[in-house]
């Protein structure tokens, strides 16, 4: 039982540090490519067309509505 206890928390940590290691790596690419588009800051709520994240030029109810068509 405490093997499996064991073996559950070395998973999870290591599923955390996979995480943060793709972050960076992602970080690092878009940082050597900036044509390919800004880096998505992670304290925004989304992104849409207009390419903000909350602001009131990127509202959420056209979003919804063209999901409604697809």
């Amino acid at each position: 039982m405490m093997a499996l206890y064991l073996i559950t928390i070395a998973f999870i940590f290591s599923l955390a540090l996979g995480g943060i290691l793709i972050d960076r790596i992602y970080r690092r690419f878009a940082a050597r490519n900036p044509q390919l588009g800004p880096f998505r800051d992670p304290g925004k709520c989304g992104c849409c067309s207009a390419g903000s994240g909350c602001d009131s030029t990127c509202s959420s109810e056209p979003a919804l509505s063209a999901m409604k068509h697809h």
